[in-house]
């Protein structure tokens, strides 16, 4: 199954911030991520959260999979030592 990928504005907001070299490899995990969806299981975040992560280096890009329509909504992008506060 393919899943179309969509953007929070702000995660859009965060991706224009980053260093191109980053930016590159990031923009190849969310490209994998709409062909084959990793294992949810070792993927979520802790407690009730329906947020699930991918690690890129010391980024993480964290989305929301709604398997009804197909869709994967990138939430926010950063750097790991920020990326968990104010989810």
């Amino acid at each position: 199954m393919v899943y179309s990928i969509e953007f929070r504005p702000s995660a859009l907001k965060s991706l224009k911030r980053l260093p191109k070299q980053d930016l590159v490899k990031i923009k190849g995990k969310i490209d994998q991520l709409a062909n084959n969806l990793p294992n949810p299981n070792t993927t979520k975040l802790k407690g009730n959260s329906a947020f699930h992560r991918i690690k890129s280096g010391g980024y993480r890009i964290i989305y929301e999979i709604n398997g009804d329509e197909l869709i994967v909504l990138i939430v926010k992008i950063g750097h790991r030592k920020d990326i968990y506060k104010r989810l």
